[in-house]
This record gives C-alpha cells, sequence and structure tokens, in this order.
C-alpha cells in the first residue's frame, strides 16, 4: 500500500509541475485550444493555485464549466518583450493603434453577450470621438479596418470572441462584411492583470505624458506589500499569515519572516513579514518569468535575500516542484526546461531571420568584452547579407542592414543575452553559452550550431 501510495504522490508531482510550466507559458488556457492542458490544470488545480501564491503571490482562477484557466501575473517591472501580436502579417507586435483599439473595443464589449462586426465598429466610432485624448476610429479607411480586425482575431484567440456566422478577416476588405459574435463577458473582465483599476488614476490627458511612468507604476501597486498606496493612503499591517506549503517548515517561514534579512526596507509602512513577502514574489516572479535573472539587475536587498539560507532553499524547492533545472552561476540563475513546456520564445531558432541573424552576431559582440555601437553591429549586419545574399530576403535593400541588426539585437536583448550600455550593445554572461561550428554553407540556416545549454 505504501509503495502505491508513494507512485501517487509521485505521479502528483509531475503533474503539477507540468501544469505549473504550462501555464508560465500559457496565462491563460482555454479547453478550446488545449482540451489535455486543461484538463490537467482542472484536476490539479488547487496545489497550482497555492504554489503560484505561495511562489509568485499570483492569482490562479479555473473556471470548469467556461472551459478556461487565468492566471494573472502581476509585475513590479513592466516588460515589453512579450507584446500582442497580430494573427497575421507574420506575427508583428501590436502598435500604439491597435493596443488604444483593443482597450476601447474591449470596454464596449463588457454590455454586448452578442453583436455583429458592424454594430461594434459604430461603437468604437462613437466612443473614439467622445475622447478628445484619442484619435476617431474611421472604418472607411483599409488600414483601420486592418488594425480592428487584428483587435478582434486577437479576442477571438482568448475566446472572448466567437464568430457564430461570417468571417472576421472579410471585413479588411469591405466595412458592409456580416459576422455575429457572442462574447464571453466573464472572460473579458479576467483579462486585466493589474491590481489597480485605472479609474483610480484619473489624471487630466494633458498630463499623462509627463507622468506616464509614474502611472504605470501605479497600477501595479499590490496592497499586500503595505506602504502607500496609489490614492495616497497608508496600508495597516496586511495579512502575514499567508498559507505554508505542505513542504514547508515551520522554522523556514519563522526565518523568512523575521531573520535573515539585510536590505533596507522600501516602504516604511511595510512590517517585516510584508517587507520578505515583497522580496520573496519579486525575486520568484522574474525567475519563473524571465529566460535569465542576473544577480547585477536585482536590487540590494533582493539580492540579500535570494542569497540568504531561507531564500535559497525557497527557490531550490519551488524550482523542484515546478519540474525545472536549476543552474546557479556567479552572474546569476537560469532555469532549463528539458520539455520546453514553458519555453515560449526558443533561442537559438532558425524559425525566423532575426533569429538566426541574433545568433549570428553573437560572435562580434562575445568578442567585443566592451561591447559594439550601433555603427559596427550594422557593418555586422551588412556583412552578413554579403555572405549569404540569397538569405534573409526581406532585408536584401538599401536600410536592410540597419533593420536585421535592431531586430537582431531585440531579440537578444528579450532573451537576456545582451545589455545597452553607453551606447554600446554588450554580451551579458549568458551569451557565452553558445558558438557557431561553421558557416559553409549560402543559407546560415544550414550551419551548424553547438549549444551548451537552452534559455528558456
Amino acid at each position: 500500500m505504501s509503495s502505491l501510495a508513494n507512485q501517487l504522490a509521485a505521479a502528483e508531482r509531475e503533474e503539477v509541475a507540468r501544469a505549473i510550466r504550462l501555464l508560465l507559458a500559457r496565462p491563460l488556457l482555454t479547453e478550446t485550444a488545449d482540451p489535455t492542458g486543461f484538463e490537467l490544470v482542472r484536476r490539479r488545480r488547487e496545489p497550482l493555485a497555492q504554489w503560484f501564491d505561495y511562489t509568485c503571490g499570483w492569482s490562479l482562477t479555473v473556471e470548469p464549466r467556461r472551459g478556461y484557466a487565468r492566471l494573472t501575473k502581476v509585475r513590479a517591472d513592466p516588460d515589453g518583450s512579450r507584446p500582442a501580436r497580430r494573427a497575421r502579417s507574420g506575427r508583428a507586435p501590436f502598435d500604439r493603434r491597435r493596443y488604444v483599439l483593443l482597450c476601447v473595443t474591449a470596454a464596449e464589449l463588457l454590455s454586448m453577450p452578442m453583436t455583429t462586426i458592424g454594430m461594434l465598429a459604430d461603437r468604437v466610432v462613437q466612443a473614439t470621438a467622445a475622447d478628445r485624448a484619442l484619435a476617431a476610429f474611421d472604418p472607411v479607411h483599409k488600414p483601420e479596418r486592418t488594425a480592428f480586425v487584428d483587435v478582434l482575431k486577437l479576442l477571438e484567440s482568448y475566446d472572448v470572441l466567437r464568430a457564430v456566422d461570417g468571417t472576421t478577416e472579410a471585413y479588411v476588405e469591405s466595412a458592409e462584411a456580416k459576422v455575429l459574435y457572442r462574447v464571453d463577458t466573464t472572460l473579458l473582465m479576467r483579462l486585466p492583470a493589474a491590481p489597480v483599476g485605472a479609474s483610480r488614476l484619473a489624471v487630466p490627458p494633458d498630463e499623462v505624458p509627463a507622468r506616464f511612468e509614474e502611472l504605470l507604476t501605479g497600477l501595479v501597486r499590490e496592497r499586500r506589500y503595505g506602504g502607500t498606496v496609489v490614492d495616497g493612503t497608508t496600508d495597516g499591517p496586511a495579512d502575514e499569515t499567508q498559507a505554508e506549503t505542505p513542504d514547508e517548515t515551520h522554522s523556514e517561514r519563522h526565518a523568512e519572516t523575521h531573520g535573515e534579512r539585510h536590505g533596507e526596507r522600501h516602504e516604511s509602512a511595510a512590517t517585516d513579514a510584508q517587507h520578505n513577502l515583497r522580496l520573496r514574489h519579486a525575486v520568484l516572479r522574474r525567475l519563473f518569468d524571465d529566460p535569465v535573472l542576473y544577480r547585477a539587475d536585482l536590487a540590494e536587498d533582493e539580492l540579500a535575500y535570494v542569497t540568504s539560507l531561507t531564500g535559497r532553499q525557497i527557490l531550490r524547492r519551488s524550482v523542484e516542484q515546478a519540474g525545472f533545472l536549476l543552474e546557479e552561476r556567479a552572474e546569476g540563475f537560469l532555469l532549463v526546461d528539458q520539455d520546453g513546456i514553458a519555453t515560449d520564445f526558443r533561442f537559438p531558432d532558425d524559425t525566423s531571420t532575426a533569429r538566426v541573424a541574433a545568433l549570428l552576431l553573437l560572435e562580434p559582440l562575445c568578442a567585443a568584452p566592451a561591447g559594439l555601437l550601433p555603427e559596427q553591429l550594422t557593418e555586422a549586419g551588412a556583412d552578413l547579407l554579403r555572405r549569404f545574399p540569397r538569405w534573409a530576403k526581406a532585408y536584401q535593400s538599401e536600410d536592410g542592414a540597419i533593420r536585421l541588426s535592431d531586430d537582431a539585437v531585440r531579440v537578444l536583448r528579450d532573451v537576456g543575452l545582451v545589455r545597452t550600455a553607453g551606447g554600446r550593445v554588450v554580451a551579458r554572461p549568458a551569451a557565452y553559452r553558445y558558438r557557431l561550428t561553421g558557416t559553409t554553407s549560402p543559407d546560415p540556416v544550414s550551419d551548424g550550431v553547438v549549444v551548451e545549454g537552452d534559455v528558456r
């Protein structure tokens, strides 16, 4: 019997670990998109919710009847490396116009359980015309209809919208297209992850540009950590007895709350428990959400926490429970998912020209400890285009070398392999994990690449 119980416990641990990694990659998981994954999360929702709450301070909502699971990720440092992307046009990232239309469209959909594309477009026209801070939406012009369709396709991918008659793409060619939608308003309200409602940050439109960073920070301000909140009031002690995980000992909990804290307190009104709670969540959120976590990027108190006995124990246990392999180096931490479940961005990867160019540019970047200037990177991009004339056809133009180097550097920055310092792009320690074995083919995708370790 004990052997069977051990097997069942091991199976549960494996399933929970797999589900954690699945939700890290897909914070909105729908039964329509992944029936098997959703069923796994549904069955293990209680230990999953407990793990995410304790480890990262993120809430998990599972709605079995509605067929979705929503992991609400919150971060104190806004990250633009994972933008909303268009379902068409090579999955290009959303621009400012599309984000504006997304917000307005979502607001209008809240009161419309059923709608047509024409009725929704009319509501967006009226809403943008009534707000002097927004450019009016004009569906007469095809670029406007294209942007609107990109927004609707994104909402369809979230299962917020379901076309029950007609196809959304038809609206690009004609504003008279007929499409009928069913709207899941409950799921729509689950999409925002900010703990503070934007209405609490209402300021005159002309002050927004100057206060944008302040307002962005205000949206992710969490009361649980104490201190002054967005409306100027000060929280008293919050719930300091957050539920322990089944594997957490009382002595570890006591040590984290009452000892081993060497950094300065940032919020004068926060208790010791709240301060340590903030440190735990701040460090582990970044560890489980980013490819690499560098010690140099941590605040002094965060670094003190993660290098303390209790902090290291919690970090290692959380990583093990999630099914990752932890690489700990002098420069920082890296998680490896050998199954690739949590990997939303693969590197190296030959599925796009920019990612191939990023790998090729690592060689000159790693050879220049002081980094390379934009002009040097452009020349390196031009050299790649000369060496491989049948490759990167979209960049074989007058400004192609600049665009290629810019896109490649953006890829490297998103996976934590380079940083910008003093106007130069500098390779970070994890960049030295990669090396090329040769470039003998007219197409660099066919060249051999040796990778010493994958970045999640």
